[in-house]
């Protein structure tokens, strides 16, 4: 059996971990919004039309923020069209996914649901089509008390009191062809500037993020960055990271070895960020929201035949990828990632919620069941909340067609508010187990209060409707802390969670 070693400090602190990095996100997209939170008629729908068994799920989740409505929806989304009465509301061409967007879910609508689940609304303002006019235009709308045009249309629609939206998205995938108003770095960075400022002067205290380049893989990544941060690093908060990875050959070690390169991502787009900071002489650090990421791949030949069927439909199921047990574990290592680099990352969001490449999945009309992706995403979320810990490991490693030296054990930690700590762990290797030797000692008396565990022994297993519990956690006796060391097995193809508690 293969053996690594991993030494904790209560000192060796990256930083606080922000509550937001356990964020997901909504967009008017496939059956997000209708069909999958909101579906009048279905024996679970509340007075409001929301379906109650989703609500639960995402409440289980602890979701602190959601992104909405978009995503490649939002470059073409007038904001007016989603508030005032549900019947006047106009049906327009959604030219992002090639579908009519009703707007019976709006602004109003949103929050609503926003606060079943406790979560706070994420924004995104359009600066495609529109600019920095409608930009503050909603800003007003949602956040100013009373006393003007927009704000008292919020009250004469419902809501006296303001919605107080703090996290706004200046835009999406600024830099992509595929997205409607696309614009070069310095179009967009004047825009961003300009409506960032436009914003904070109706309400000081909300935060931005500017579009960062759609994907590292763009050949204007970097310079992207840097030239729109150039124009308007001021009046920004945080830059936006989209990162989603495939599986489409089958080669799972390689697969699983993909954050790699979401670590190295991360730390190059802080060095840009770094770089303007210096550049400009500025005393303020830009942060990341990394507010799109997944796994995504099992739906792109689906979706192709459902355009050639179905454009221009209401609520195409579009993105539906099905999520099976290799996937669940990559997602693991995204969270491991993005814990390691809690310091620099205050944001994320997993992309997306309900039916669109997400945790949790509905059928029209019948039930409602957790992915495989959900169960690392519930575990991070619920265990992952306090100091993010730089863990010391020396772990076995293996090349890939892509990758050299890819630890066979990937993990994090996070000491808690109660002296408690949790150690996150992903064994990627494919046939052996690893027994990891845990030092604890910094922190005093520690006791193993659990070992969760996920694991099937088939990587392509997936959860359905009718066997919904095909791949879910389970539980592996805990091991003993003697003089604050203990050694604890970890499967072949695991995702674990190892829970100490003060004794």
């Amino acid at each position: 059996m293969k053996t690594a070693k991993m030494i904790l400090d209560r000192d060796y602190r990256i930083g606080k971990v922000d509550d937001r990095l356990f964020g997901s996100f909504i967009e008017h997209l496939g059956r997000a919004v209708y069909g999958g939170i909101y579906e009048p008629g279905h024996p679970l729908a509340d007075e409001l039309g929301f379906r109650t068994d989703v609500i639960e799920a995402v409440k289980n989740l602890g979701v602190p923020v959601v992104r909405y409505p978009g995503g490649n929806f939002v470059s073409g989304f007038r904001w007016e069209d989603s508030v005032g009465p549900a019947a006047e509301r106009p049906r327009r061409l959604d030219l992002a996914w090639f579908t009519t967007e009703t707007n019976e879910v709006g602004l109003h609508e949103f929050a609503a649901w926003a606060e079943k689940v406790g979560a706070e609304v994420m924004y995104a303002v359009n600066l495609g089509t529109r600019g920095p006019e409608q930009a503050r235009d909603v800003v007003e709308y949602a956040n100013h008390r009373g006393g003007s045009a927009l704000s008292d249309r919020r009250i004469a629609n419902g809501r006296r009191e303001p919605f107080d939206i703090r996290l706004w998205c200046l835009g999406n995938e600024m830099d992509g062809p595929w997205q409607m108003g696309q614009k070069t770095a310095v179009e967009y960075g004047r825009t961003a500037n300009e409506a960032a400022k436009m914003m904070k002067w109706v309400d000081p205290t909300i935060e931005v993020v500017a579009c960062g380049s759609s994907s590292s893989e763009m050949p204007t990544f970097g310079d992207w960055e840097l030239t729109m941060l150039n124009e308007c690093y001021d009046n920004i908060d945080y830059v936006s990271l989209h990162r989603y990875y495939g599986n489409p050959t089958g080669d799972t070690a390689g697969f699983l070895a993909r954050t790699m390169d979401m670590d190295d991502f991360i730390h190059t787009m802080g060095s840009i960020c770094d770089a303007v900071k210096g550049k400009k002489h500025s005393k303020k650090q830009v942060q990341l929201s990394f507010d799109e990421w997944n796994v995504w791949y099992h739906s792109n030949e689906q979706d192709r035949e459902i355009w050639k069927r179905e454009k221009w439909d209401r609520a195409l199921p579009l993105l539906e990828d099905v999520y099976n047990f290799e996937d669940a574990l990559l997602v693991g290592s995204m969270l491991i990632t993005l814990l390691r680099n809690a310091d620099r990352v205050r944001i994320a969001c997993l992309a997306q919620l309900v039916n669109v490449i997400a945790p949790i999945m509905t059928r029209s009309g019948g039930g409602c069941w957790a992915q495989t992706i959900y169960y690392p995403f519930l575990h991070a979320s619920r265990y992952g909340r306090g100091t993010a810990l730089r863990a010391v490991v020396d772990s076995p490693v293996y090349d890939c067609r892509d990758y050299e030296g890819v630890p066979v054990i990937d993990a994090a930690a996070v000491l808690g508010d109660d002296g408690g700590v949790t150690v996150f762990c992903v064994n990627r290797d494919l046939a052996e187990d690893c027994m990891l030797a845990l030092d604890l000692r910094s922190f005093g008396d520690l006791r193993m209060r659990d070992h969760l565990l996920l694991h099937h022994d088939d990587v392509k297993a997936v959860n359905t409707e009718a066997d919904p519990r095909q791949v879910c956690p389970s539980s592996l006796p805990t091991a003993a802390v003697d003089g604050g060391r203990a050694q604890i097995r970890l499967p072949a193809l695991s995702w674990n969670v190892l829970r100490f508690e003060r004794a």
